[in-house]
């Protein structure tokens, strides 16, 4: 097989469903949108319980092998890198196992059901010295990293409050399926460790680490019909199927305290989420606030960054943006303003940034640590929510959270 001097970099892939998919894509989008990194992913090895799903694997999405063990994308010799997509149940046992296996890997979010599970996987991936990637696609959008980027440089003065929501409708319908997602076991948390995670990723990378939480949160449907594992997605719709229990969140709530830095007292916000909104589809968005200005974005007009920055004058107001060559990755997918980019090309630079720090070279990525933190805050969030109290979140180490913080040179849990 001719590389075309670029370095072939062997991929397994454990889990074939959605993301699973999605994560190949990604891969093998690489070579056209990133020349420059020099590498030429090749799919080797793919794995799921479910037979149809590891015949698709080889036949259609073009692995050389699959299997029904997880196990043995692990051990396979030719395995370079992981991605992990299995249902979040899963996911500190194969995290752990992959570290243990010395296989670096890309892991979607959350990574488990809780901040123990998660430190669980961070401490195996320290201990063996693996890369990790995290699947908070998200804060690769190129108007975030912009918004980043005016935090840190003071261009909106000291930030005084944020509000950020994530109202996505893929439960709302009162026939959707009771998937693994409803159940505490299964799932952990509801729509906090679903949502209220992506929210805590994208706030504390933008303007920096969350000290204090109170939530609130309810079940909005109490029972669903139930689904079998492994048969379908969460936005399928099941016609008089048998009804099973919500055992977790629809909807929650947080107040926020950001920590102090040397501008001043740490901002304060308002986190919300909500899995069964009617309305909203993906409404994942952030409005930062500041002394000086402000900036807001949503995901549903992902290519649109909405800045104020100054006070007063015949032009007050925002000024909308729109995505162009300057903001983040987005020349390398479009050559100019109004050429949109979509969710997948978020999953694309997702995986360049997952492959770079393979190969050495930038540590930009999302990594263990940074999920983590967000875990942490959503397990003060879910804990706050039962006792009605505030809860302290203690940052971690190496984390490169937003705002004028430069990134801590040590790296533990």
């Amino acid at each position: 097989m001719s590389t075309g001097g670029s370095r072939p970099v062997g991929v397994g892939l454990i889990s074939v469903g959605w993301m699973g998919k999605l994560h190949t894509r990604a891969y093998q989008s690489l070579p056209a949108v990133y020349p420059e990194l020099g590498v030429r992913p090749w799919l080797v090895h793919a794995a799921d319980t479910a037979p149809d799903r590891a015949e698709y694997a080889r036949e259609v999405l073009g692995y050389a092998r699959s299997s029904a063990d997880y196990r043995a994308v692990l051990a396979d010799p030719e395995v370079d890198v992981v991605s992990i997509c299995a249902p979040n149940m899963l996911h500190k046992e194969i995290g752990i196992a992959a570290a243990t296996a010395g296989k670096p890997f890309w892991i979607e979010k959350p990574v488990g059901r809780d901040a123990t599970d998660t430190a669980a996987v961070a401490e195996a991936a320290h201990t063996a010295g693996v890369v990790t990637s995290v699947g908070y696609n998200y804060r690769n959008a190129p108007a975030v990293e912009r918004i980043r980027e005016l935090v840190a440089d003071g261009a909106l003065g000291r930030i005084t409050n944020i509000r950020s929501v994530f109202f996505n409708g893929y439960a709302a319908e009162p026939r959707g399926a009771l998937s693994w997602r409803f159940n505490r076991e299964l799932a952990g948390s509801g729509a906090m460790g679903d949502l209220l995670s992506h929210v805590a990723d994208l706030v504390q990378y933008v303007v920096g680490p969350i000290s204090q939480v109170t939530s609130l949160s309810s079940i909005v449907q109490a029972e669903r019909p139930i689904l079998p594992m492994g048969s379908g997605t969460h936005f399928a719709v099941i016609e008089g199927g048998e009804m099973g229990p919500v055992e977790n969140e629809d909807y929650a709530g947080a107040l926020v305290r950001f920590a102090d830095d040397a501008r001043g007292p740490g901002a304060v916000g308002t986190l919300e989420v909500s899995r069964t909104i009617v309305g909203p589809q993906c409404g994942l968005a952030i409005e930062v606030y500041g002394t000086e200005g402000s900036a807001r974005w949503n995901f549903e007009r992902m290519n649109e960054l909405e800045v104020c920055t100054q006070r007063g004058g015949p032009h007050y107001g925002y000024t909308t943006v729109l995505g162009n060559p300057h903001l983040g990755d987005y020349r390398h997918f479009q050559p100019g303003p109004g050429n949109s980019m979509g969710y997948d090309d978020l999953k694309v630079v997702e995986a360049k940034k997952f492959l770079a720090a393979v190969l050495g070279r930038e540590q930009v990525q999302c990594s263990i640590d940074d999920a983590l933190s967000a875990a942490r805050v959503v397990s003060a969030a879910v804990a706050s929510a039962e006792t009605g109290a505030w809860h302290a979140v203690t940052p971690v180490l190496g984390v490169r959270y937003g705002g004028n913080r430069p990134q801590a040179e040590a790296v533990g849990v």
